[in-house]
């Protein structure tokens, strides 16, 4: 089997599509980009599906997680080839990030580190609390309601009085397997959108607004939101290296979703260090600048 210096990880509806629709575009659009940049620098790069059982990891010196976008449905599947493959080559981010991220308790870390979060309660597996009685106790009214290992909107759901009742029993069913987030309800995401700001090697790069379709509160472009290019001011910009700097180890490349809350301060939705989309066709300097942050790590191995 040929030898690779970098793998760029996706799942297998990106590996080769024949008719790459829109949003599979975008995905090879941002790795061809991220390819060029590496094979400058020398690297034989290649892009392959995690999952495939007939690829050898350790032809390869490192993987990139790039676009792994079912692990979250499979992640059992996920955790068990992580362990399996994190001894065959170098992951980029590395593991014990990867599993740091992967669950949203790591919330109440950046929170305890200084980092503004929206106010959250997590409610663990097995537990036997209802609905009511969680919104009975904390007296919201306007909620999300999400599971802590999820990704693109998997099981979320907004709920008010109206809704809460006939949500009791999926609550029911996903607590007996998983752990759940309640949060108040951002209203400000309906207006001001959610921004994600990219760090490479612990410098900003380049910031995207998503904002929601008319009548929805989801950003992601599954749902019909959409994502343009934004000009960061300089606090945004801080903010989001400061984030980035509280992670341990540092992550080679990072995501910072950002919000305002509704006492309208700047909070942390998401921090996306496991496969995040980076939109590097939006800004191919990016594209370059990690390149140049992976061939760094390499060079250290």
């Amino acid at each position: 089997m040929q030898s690779y210096d970098v793998v760029l990880l996706t799942d297998s509806r990106f590996v080769d599509p024949v008719l790459p629709n829109w949003y599979a575009q975008q995905i090879l659009d941002d790795d061809a980009l991220l390819i060029q940049a590496l094979e400058k620098h020398g690297r034989r790069v290649t892009r392959v599906d995690w999952a495939d059982v007939h690829f050898d990891w350790e032809c390869t010196r490192s993987a990139v997680f790039r676009t792994t976008w079912d692990y979250f449905h499979r992640f059992h599947d996920f955790s068990v080839w992580l362990d399996k493959v994190s001894a065959k080559t170098h992951l980029i981010n590395g593991p014990s990030l990867i599993r740091w991220n992967w669950d949203k308790h790591y919330l109440q870390d950046l929170e305890s580190k200084g980092i503004r979060i929206p106010e959250t309660i997590f409610i663990e597996r097995g537990d036997m609390v209802t609905l009511a009685e969680l919104h009975l106790a904390t007296g919201w009214d306007d909620t999300i309601l999400k599971p802590a290992v999820s990704g693109g909107g998997r099981h979320t759901y907004r709920l008010n009085q109206a809704t809460m009742a006939s949500h009791e029993q999926v609550f029911h069913d996903l607590l007996e397997n998983e752990a759940m987030l309640l949060q108040p309800f951002q209203s400000n995401i309906l207006t001001k959108g959610e921004l994600s700001l990219i760090v490479i090697d612990g410098v900003y790069s380049h910031a995207i607004i998503k904002r929601a379709k008319e009548g929805d509160y989801r950003v992601q472009d599954d749902f019909g939101g959409n994502a343009h290019p934004h000009d960061a001011n300089t606090y945004e910009i801080a903010f989001a290296v400061h984030v980035v700097s509280v992670c341990d180890p540092k992550p080679v490349y990072a995501r910072v979703d950002m919000i305002w809350d509704n006492d309208g301060l700047p909070s942390v939705s998401e921090l996306e260090l496991i496969e995040p989309e980076l939109w590097l066709r939006y800004h191919p300097p990016a594209a370059v600048a990690l390149a140049d942050a992976i061939a760094k790590v390499m060079n250290g191995l």
